[in-house]
């Protein structure tokens, strides 16, 4: 019987700073940012191996990630939560991402304010 197992990778609650937004103090001061990652790839390989190579090195992705977010400036959410989905998406065996970028205390009364992307690899 031939499954066709979907892998589901989260990279929760990424935790970093970087220059994000358009105000002075936004400008000059680094934020806190909170990263959330989903990837889906087909993991029969992997399931049926063992074998690191068989499988998607959420490690290096993430690597690629945090130098990303630490070495640049953005001006927007979009930008920065675009930037990173590109990542989750460039290698071939990806089928699905979705990009989940927090700025806490962005907002006086709220506990932060998030944008989401997601793309869909045919």
């Amino acid at each position: 019987m031939k499954h066709n197992n979907i892998a589901k990778i989260k990279i929760k609650n990424l935790r970093l700073r970087t220059y994000i937004g358009i105000k002075q103090d936004e400008i000059q001061n680094k934020q806190d940012v909170i990263i959330n990652v989903t990837i889906h790839y087909s993991a029969d390989n992997a399931t049926n191996s063992d074998n690191m190579d068989d499988a998607l090195n959420y490690r290096s992705i993430t690597k690629r990630i945090i130098a990303l977010v630490e070495n640049n400036k953005f001006h927007l959410l979009e930008k920065l939560t675009n930037d990173i989905l590109d990542i989750a998406c460039e290698h071939s065996w990806v089928e699905f991402a979705e990009v989940e970028v927090d700025k806490p205390h962005a907002l006086r009364f709220a506990d932060s304010v998030s944008l989401s992307l997601s793309r869909t690899i045919d």
